[in-house]
């Protein structure tokens, strides 16, 4: 059996973004993947009982990794400390592709939770900088392929699936 993958379920149409929206991101390729059973769709914040819409939040000073070691913190934009909600995402993410099977994670990147190449920068102004959030660098700690969601050609790749169709 092929390995699953977890998809964030934002990018699969599901309006559970911060703001209410989604960011449908569903190509012929992840409809392929998804018609073979190989798809887990996910969303770390809803696991872990946040509401939607929720105020924006942005790690402070430091990325995913420093959160899980408790170096770092994640706040809203009104200031309230939700680090310990962000964690829980985490967890329950790696919960969840471990149960299912799950090789690899296509997340949304940007996220405090999902980004797995860039984050915003922590001061609420719409700049992003390199790092990774909390779930997808908790994924990686475990073995876990972590692609963004501009990046389904090489999840494509690593999923051994021809790329047929431009992305």
């Amino acid at each position: 059996m092929k390995t699953k993958i977890l998809v964030s379920a934002c990018l699969l149409g599901h309006q559970v973004r911060y703001n209410g929206s989604a960011k449908a991101q569903l190509s012929a390729l992840l409809q392929r993947l998804r018609n073979d059973g190989r798809v887990v769709v996910h969303c770390p914040e809803l696991a872990a009982g946040m509401p939607t819409p929720r105020l924006p939040a942005e790690i402070i000073q430091g990325e995913g990794t420093d959160v899980l070691a408790e170096r770092a913190r994640i706040v809203e934009s009104d200031g309230t400390d939700v680090t310990a909600q962000y964690q829980l995402a985490a967890w329950l993410a790696l919960q969840t592709a471990l149960k299912s099977g799950c090789g690899a994670a296509l997340l949304t990147d940007g996220s405090p939770t999902c980004g797995s190449q860039t984050i915003y920068d922590g001061t609420f102004s719409n700049q992003r900088r390199a790092g990774m959030g909390v779930a997808a660098a908790l994924l990686c700690q475990h073995g876990i392929t972590v692609f963004a969601e501009h990046q389904v050609s090489e999840l494509m790749a690593w999923a051994g699936e021809k790329n047929s169709d431009p992305v």
